[in-house]
Protein backbone atom coordinates (compact mmCIF):
# COMPACT_ATOMS: atom_id res chain seq x y z
CA UNK A 1 0.00 0.00 0.00
CA UNK A 2 1.47 3.54 -1.04
CA UNK A 3 2.08 5.93 1.86
CA UNK A 4 0.41 9.16 1.96
CA UNK A 5 1.95 11.89 3.54
CA UNK A 6 0.10 14.55 5.71
CA UNK A 7 1.74 17.64 4.27
CA UNK A 8 2.61 21.00 6.40
CA UNK A 9 1.31 23.82 4.75
CA UNK A 10 3.20 26.69 4.47
CA UNK A 11 2.26 30.31 2.95
CA UNK A 12 4.37 32.55 0.92
CA UNK A 13 4.04 35.56 -0.08
CA UNK A 14 5.29 37.40 -3.68
CA UNK A 15 5.34 40.79 -3.09
CA UNK A 16 5.75 43.46 -5.67
CA UNK A 17 6.51 44.51 -8.13
CA UNK A 18 7.45 48.08 -6.45
CA UNK A 19 7.19 51.10 -8.66
CA UNK A 20 11.05 50.02 -10.16
CA UNK A 21 9.58 46.45 -11.14
CA UNK A 22 11.36 44.91 -7.87
CA UNK A 23 10.36 42.35 -5.85
CA UNK A 24 10.74 41.69 -2.31
CA UNK A 25 12.57 38.37 -0.63
CA UNK A 26 13.86 37.55 2.96
CA UNK A 27 16.95 36.40 3.94
CA UNK A 28 16.81 33.35 6.43
CA UNK A 29 18.52 34.64 9.53
CA UNK A 30 21.61 32.06 10.39
CA UNK A 31 21.56 29.21 12.42
CA UNK A 32 17.57 28.67 11.41
CA UNK A 33 16.91 25.79 8.70
CA UNK A 34 18.47 26.87 5.14
CA UNK A 35 19.66 29.81 7.45
CA UNK A 36 21.07 32.65 4.80
CA UNK A 37 19.01 31.27 2.07
CA UNK A 38 16.50 34.18 0.22
CA UNK A 39 12.89 32.77 0.01
CA UNK A 40 9.34 34.06 -0.52
CA UNK A 41 8.56 35.34 3.24
CA UNK A 42 5.69 33.43 4.38
CA UNK A 43 5.30 30.98 7.11
CA UNK A 44 2.95 28.12 8.45
CA UNK A 45 -0.56 27.82 8.58
CA UNK A 46 -2.14 27.91 12.20
CA UNK A 47 -4.90 25.31 12.91
CA UNK A 48 -8.32 26.91 11.54
CA UNK A 49 -6.81 29.52 10.15
CA UNK A 50 -7.27 30.55 6.13
CA UNK A 51 -4.32 30.36 3.78
CA UNK A 52 -4.82 34.41 3.26
CA UNK A 53 -5.60 35.10 7.05
CA UNK A 54 -1.88 33.07 7.46
CA UNK A 55 -0.27 34.80 5.20
CA UNK A 56 -1.33 37.95 6.40
CA UNK A 57 -0.49 37.76 9.78
CA UNK A 58 3.03 35.65 8.81
CA UNK A 59 3.59 38.83 6.94
CA UNK A 60 3.26 41.71 9.69
CA UNK A 61 5.02 39.12 12.34
CA UNK A 62 8.04 38.84 10.10
CA UNK A 63 8.03 42.54 8.39
CA UNK A 64 5.66 45.02 9.80
CA UNK A 65 3.96 44.95 6.21
CA UNK A 66 0.05 45.19 6.02
CA UNK A 67 -0.99 42.92 2.66
CA UNK A 68 -4.31 43.64 1.23
CA UNK A 69 -5.62 39.85 1.38
CA UNK A 70 -8.62 40.98 -1.12
CA UNK A 71 -5.64 41.51 -3.64
CA UNK A 72 -3.98 38.66 -3.47
CA UNK A 73 -4.39 35.64 -6.26
CA UNK A 74 -3.23 32.44 -6.32
CA UNK A 75 0.46 32.24 -7.79
CA UNK A 76 1.64 27.79 -7.84
CA UNK A 77 2.85 25.40 -5.16
CA UNK A 78 5.77 22.78 -4.54
CA UNK A 79 6.13 19.95 -2.40
CA UNK A 80 8.68 18.42 -0.86
CA UNK A 81 9.12 14.94 -2.16
CA UNK A 82 9.68 13.25 1.63
CA UNK A 83 9.63 14.31 5.20
CA UNK A 84 11.70 17.56 5.51
CA UNK A 85 9.57 19.71 7.67
CA UNK A 86 8.40 19.73 11.63
CA UNK A 87 7.78 16.59 13.12
CA UNK A 88 9.19 14.90 9.43
CA UNK A 89 6.19 16.06 7.53
CA UNK A 90 6.87 17.47 3.58
CA UNK A 91 6.08 20.86 3.23
CA UNK A 92 3.50 22.33 0.90
CA UNK A 93 4.27 25.46 -0.42
CA UNK A 94 1.88 27.95 -1.01
CA UNK A 95 2.88 30.73 -3.06
CA UNK A 96 0.05 33.95 -3.44
CA UNK A 97 0.90 37.16 -5.26
CA UNK A 98 0.27 40.17 -3.23
CA UNK A 99 0.30 43.43 -5.03
CA UNK A 100 -0.93 45.33 -2.51
CA UNK A 101 0.91 46.06 0.83
CA UNK A 102 1.28 49.20 3.15
CA UNK A 103 4.79 49.84 5.32
CA UNK A 104 8.27 49.51 4.88
CA UNK A 105 9.84 46.30 5.51
CA UNK A 106 12.00 45.86 8.92
CA UNK A 107 13.68 42.77 10.48
CA UNK A 108 11.26 41.98 13.20
CA UNK A 109 12.00 38.12 13.33
CA UNK A 110 15.53 38.08 11.92
CA UNK A 111 16.95 38.15 8.44
CA UNK A 112 17.56 40.37 5.98
CA UNK A 113 14.54 42.03 3.61
CA UNK A 114 15.77 43.43 0.36
CA UNK A 115 13.86 44.20 -3.06
CA UNK A 116 15.43 42.42 -6.49
CA UNK A 117 14.55 42.55 -10.78
CA UNK A 118 13.43 38.96 -10.93
CA UNK A 119 16.77 38.21 -12.98
CA UNK A 120 18.57 38.76 -10.05
CA UNK A 121 16.16 36.73 -7.92
CA UNK A 122 17.08 34.06 -10.50
CA UNK A 123 20.46 34.31 -9.19
CA UNK A 124 19.93 34.59 -5.13
CA UNK A 125 20.54 30.98 -2.94
CA UNK A 126 17.45 30.13 -2.63
CA UNK A 127 16.21 26.73 -0.89
CA UNK A 128 14.57 24.01 -3.12
CA UNK A 129 11.28 24.73 -2.86
CA UNK A 130 11.32 28.52 -2.73
CA UNK A 131 13.79 28.17 -6.44
CA UNK A 132 10.74 25.97 -8.42
CA UNK A 133 8.33 28.44 -7.27
CA UNK A 134 10.73 31.38 -8.67
CA UNK A 135 10.97 29.09 -11.78
CA UNK A 136 6.75 28.79 -12.10
CA UNK A 137 6.13 32.26 -11.48
CA UNK A 138 8.18 34.69 -13.46
CA UNK A 139 7.89 31.86 -16.15
CA UNK A 140 4.24 32.85 -16.48
CA UNK A 141 4.88 36.67 -16.09
CA UNK A 142 3.55 38.04 -19.29
CA UNK A 143 6.53 40.82 -20.16
CA UNK A 144 9.03 38.06 -20.14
Amino acid sequence: MENFPTYLPVVAAAIGPDRAGRWLMHRRPAGKHHGGLWEFPGGKVEPGEGLREALVREIAEESGLSLAAEAMSEAGFAADPGPTGENGRPILLLLFHCPQWRGEAASLEGGEWAWFAPDAIADLPKPPLDARLHAQFFDQMPDR
